[in-house]
């Protein structure tokens, strides 16, 4: 039987006109499940994380890396003093990058020599060198002019003739001149130990005189030494490789077990607010705001433990250090006396993942953060209790980005 070439022709145009129409229901459908934000630009000259170019869902473009705002102050030589300053870094690096600048701000105040600090854990005997986690001519070097800077305490220096002086974080000048100078003069060398009454790291209303000290104390002095960067490094990488279906994109997740079972994730003072989520509530908060199966999350608890089956049940790309750590690194990472290289290593990684999840309020948070905005990487999303079954993620940006209230914008700009 002969073809009619116009019904051939006919049918072709129907087949064609029914494709088009299929893509643009599915098109529709995705723009409205997953809006597009315009203007990234204009997000981007503000710091704000941008929607990612050929993405859909909750991953976002970082934004611009800012530069230091800051100026370095000048140590003149008729500043010069023959006391010292000692101190040590405890509790680990979200402590250690706020009792560096207390110290330095105390130091400069008062025309002092700094000592390098040692690093000291929670049981007695656990002590290290600094140079042992951070490089130590990266911080001689970053304060060279502004605070004269020894790597070990004067023979003459001991216990008996250092007057201990407590400060509180974010010190202030009143308080130095008040409280710390009038024992500093009349002992000649003080230790300082470093108290914190609340974890404060929101910018002053005004620009105080500490602040470009405390800037450059806080973000320019320490830098994980050269091993320490290199497992840094390769655990990156191995989590960028296990990402490649989205982009080599991954969520750091601040989510330690000893430390949640403190805290007990309570309400805080029963005002309906919690202050920290365990593996399933983080779970449900990642799928609700669109992170789809095949994400890749990874948590600073460092061995697996049995409660974060409930997060790989909806993730199963969820790694710990453990899992992830060159074989031949964890003996001396891992299996050590002190667990200060593990906090380092969550440290670095959970500052410079595409996306942070603080399951934990706290100084951890608030520190990764400051490191966060000042290399434009502020996908910072806190987490809550979603009621419905789905939210977009830009509602849940902390309010250390979306107020731009963090102190690291009184440093960068």
């Amino acid at each position: 039987m002969a073809v009619d070439p116009r019904q051939v022709l006919a049918g072709v145009l129907t087949l064609t006109m029914f494709v088009m129409l299929g893509n643009m229901i599915k098109r529709d459908h995705f723009d409205s499940v997953h809006p597009t934000v315009h203007n990234t630009n204009k997000a981007s000259e503000h710091g704000l994380a941008s929607v990612a170019k050929g993405t859909d869902g909750p991953w976002k473009e970082d934004g611009l890396t800012m530069k230091p705002c800051w100026e370095k102050p000048v140590l003149e030589e008729v500043d010069e003093s023959q006391g010292y300053i000692t101190f040590s870094l405890t509790n680990g690096p979200e402590y250690h990058v706020s009792q560096i600048a207390d110290a330095v701000v105390v130091a400069k105040f008062l025309r002092a020599t700094l000592v390098i600090p040692d690093i000291r854990g929670s049981t007695p005997g656990d002590k290290r060198n600094f140079e042992d986690v951070y490089d130590v001519e990266k911080f001689i070097a970053s304060l060279d002019g502004m605070v004269k800077v020894v790597k070990s305490q004067p023979s003459g220096l001991s216990a008996r003739n250092l007057a201990v002086v407590k400060v509180p974080n974010r010190v202030t000048e009143e308080h130095i001149a008040e409280n710390i100078e009038p024992i500093y003069r009349t002992k000649g060398n003080i230790r300082l130990v470093t108290y914190f009454p609340s974890v404060n790291m929101k910018k002053n209303k005004e620009r105080t005189k500490t602040d470009s000290i405390a800037c450059l104390a806080m973000f320019g002095t320490l830098e994980p030494q050269t091993e320490v960067r290199e497992v840094i490094d390769s655990m990156v990488d191995r989590l960028k490789t296990v990402s490649r279906k989205s982009n080599g994109q991954f969520v750091a997740v601040d989510l330690r077990l000893d430390i949640l079972e403190k805290k007990g994730c309570h309400k805080n003072g029963g005002s309906g607010s919690k202050s920290c989520y365990g593996p399933q509530e983080i779970a449900l908060f990642l799928k609700k705001i669109g992170f789809e199966k095949d994400t890749t999350v990874y948590v600073t608890q460092t061995k697996w433990d049995s409660s974060l089956d409930a997060l790989k049940d909806f993730f199963p790309k969820t790694y710990t250090k453990e899992s992830i750590m060159p074989m031949d690194k964890k003996d001396k990472f891992l299996n050590s006396d002190t667990n200060e290289f593990e906090k380092v290593i969550d440290f670095y990684i959970s500052s410079e993942s595409d996306v942070f999840v603080p399951a934990i309020s706290g100084l951890f948070y608030a520190n990764v953060a400051g490191r966060r905005i000042a290399s434009g990487k502020t996908q910072i999303l806190v987490p809550a209790t979603i009621p419905g079954s789905s939210a977009a993620s830009e509602e849940f940006m902390s309010h250390y980005v979306s107020k731009k209230n963090h102190f690291a914008y009184s440093c960068f700009c």
